[in-house]
């Protein structure tokens, strides 16, 4: 299941059922889980460890340096769970000293051609990054969110789950869940309320979403006022908490 043409460092660590394609270089302090499949050509290195049963495919590069001028070869590391795959040309970076030292990528994620995840930056599960979608450095993107072909993340952003970011858009403020956004700078223009009931989101919970929504985006008051008037008027649902804790908790502003 190992090509010969394929440079595997003795002190990697690959589990049973692991296949590595033609030419491929896996370095020192690689670990691989079972049933991971890697095509030729790509080169998985640093301190990089790949759950089980993924799929990288050729031409990928998986664990290198950071590309941040800061970065002088710390110890510092890439986890990548399970069921992943990994497209042509994809580049997911390891993390810095500064950003706590770890880029985390969940489980069941689609990265397509091109794509790229830079230092530091929390990729959880479900995730589709579209062709040449891109994750500036110290970015968390949550459950279940889309990333369209072409987008860009500003680094320290946020991308809350259930959302959809256009193709080309350019996100530099936090993107709240469940809703879609797209521009240059990205702004949240409705909610994704197809993929909502696609996933088992109720009725109860999707009216709650709603006017919570139009309260925040549409109503024309502060910020802090839409946010009394959800604690006041909206009966609360753990989808719309997390909505609202989510906003409460920016950092950068919310694209709105």
């Amino acid at each position: 299941m190992i090509h010969p043409t394929a440079i595997i460092h003795p002190g990697a660590k690959l589990a049973d059922n692991v296949s590595i394609g033609a030419y491929s270089t896996i370095g020192e302090h690689v670990v691989i889980g079972a049933g991971t499949t890697i095509a030729s050509h790509v080169v998985v290195e640093g301190w990089t460890e790949l759950g089980a049963d993924n799929k990288i495919f050729q031409f990928s590069s998986v664990g290198a340096d950071p590309q941040d001028l800061k970065y002088a070869g710390q110890e510092t590391y890439l986890k990548i769970g399970d069921r992943n795959r990994i497209r042509e040309f994809t580049t997911l970076n390891r993390g810095t000293e500064e950003g706590g030292a770890i880029t985390k990528i969940g489980n069941d994620n689609l990265f397509m051609a091109y794509s790229h995840v830079a230092h530091d930056c929390i990729v959880n599960d479900h995730v589709i990054m579209a062709n040449g979608a891109t994750l500036a450095g110290h970015i968390e993107v949550e459950s279940n969110a889309i990333l369209g072909g072409l987008s860009a993340v500003h680094q320290f952003c946020r991308i809350g789950c259930h959302t959809m970011i256009s193709g080309g858009a350019m996100v530099a403020q936090d993107v709240p869940p469940y809703t879609i956004a797209q521009g240059d700078r990205a702004k949240t223009v409705g909610l994704n309320l197809i993929g909502l009931k696609r996933r088992g989101f109720t009725e109860e919970s999707i009216k709650g979403i709603k006017k919570s929504y139009r309260l925040i985006f549409r109503s024309g008051l502060r910020l802090e006022e839409a946010l009394g008037k959800i604690a006041d008027e909206v009966d609360s649902t753990p989808e719309l908490d997390h909505f609202v804790n989510f906003i409460k908790q920016s950092q950068r502003g919310i694209a709105r």
